[in-house]
């Protein structure tokens, strides 16, 4: 793998992009939390396909789709961050985050679960704590089966499921999320199942878009605060968010329209994400570089700003 070009900062995030042997590119991400030192945590967010076939109208990884990487160059995406970070290849840090969110939906490609298997053997089991953030498609039932295996035997409560739902209207998430997937009563049942006391809770994650109807009650009815925690996030500044008219209902001072207190009153745990701005111009947060990279370095508004060096590695 050659990493060909790279953006952002050792102080917060890296977005590198990269090409595989048979010549198709990728990009993957690196990242501190401030104020928690690298030391304590540090977060690898990796590609699991050449783009993605779901299409999301706020993704910027969804304008093409070449197929699936291969456990191999989804774990040299792991080796590139750690060797260059710790050239001994020992990871310095009490917790290594490994997220598989970056291009692509993970749970189409069964090599994550691969993955899943040769990671502790290949770094300190102790530290590992990988994270799969998913949209749960349909007819990926046996992946699912397999993925709590994988976390059962392996990882316990070090694992984080999340699930991207966005709205609790089926229209609505439907347009946000063009691809046949769970119900949420389906992702419901499935979170039951997977959690096991004492582990983490699986993580519903809202993105929330002005104008996109999110029913506390709703979620109320079907998710169980004692297995299912919430997570809110802007939508962050894409090529096609822009493109399509979706903005943020979440304010960069974290008001979120009251939906946070709701939640909360109705005993679920809830998290406000609202990340570092900074990381928005960098290209780390959600959305995809590799677009602004291959049509010559566009910059939005409030992200992408980020100069891109080119350079030539192995």
């Amino acid at each position: 793998m050659k990493v060909l070009a790279r953006s952002g900062s050792d102080e917060l995030a890296r977005v590198y992009i990269a090409e595989t042997e048979t010549g198709k590119m990728v990009e993957f991400v690196e990242s501190v939390q401030p104020p928690i030192p690298l030391e304590d945590k540090w977060v690898l967010i990796l590609s699991t396909l050449f783009g993605c076939p779901v299409g999301c109208p706020f993704c910027d990884a969804g304008n093409f789709f070449e197929g699936k990487l291969t456990a191999d160059e989804i774990l040299a995406q792991v080796d590139y961050m750690v060797s260059r970070r710790f050239p001994s290849g020992a990871p310095g840090t009490r917790r290594l985050k490994i997220q598989f969110a970056r291009m692509g939906e993970p749970a189409l490609n069964d090599e994550v679960l691969e993955v899943l298997e040769r990671l502790p053997a290949l770094y300190p089991p102790g530290i590992l704590f990988p994270s799969l953030s998913t949209v749960a498609p349909a007819g990926r039932d046996a992946f699912f089966e397999s993925l709590a295996d994988v976390k059962n035997r392996l990882y316990g409560k070090r694992f984080q499921l999340q699930f991207s739902i966005h709205s609790t209207d089926p229209a609505a998430r439907a347009w946000l999320v063009p691809f046949e997937k769970w119900d949420l009563e389906t992702i419901a049942t499935y979170g039951e199942s997977f959690h096991r006391e004492g582990e983490r809770k699986v993580t519903l994650n809202f993105a929330l878009a002005r104008g996109v109807p999110v029913s506390a009650r709703a979620m109320r009815s079907l998710f169980d605060p004692a297995t299912f925690l919430i997570k809110i996030t802007p939508v962050n500044p894409t090529y096609q968010a822009k493109r399509n008219g979706i903005s943020s209902l979440v304010a960069p001072d974290g008001d979120a329209g009251g939906i946070v207190d709701e939640l909360r009153g109705l005993g679920y745990d809830v998290i406000l994400s609202i990340g570092e701005v900074e990381e928005n111009h960098i290209g780390s947060n959600c959305g995809q570089h590799m677009t602004h990279y291959l049509d010559g370095a566009r910059e939005l508004e409030d992200a992408y700003t980020y100069p891109v060096i080119e350079r030539r590695t192995a």
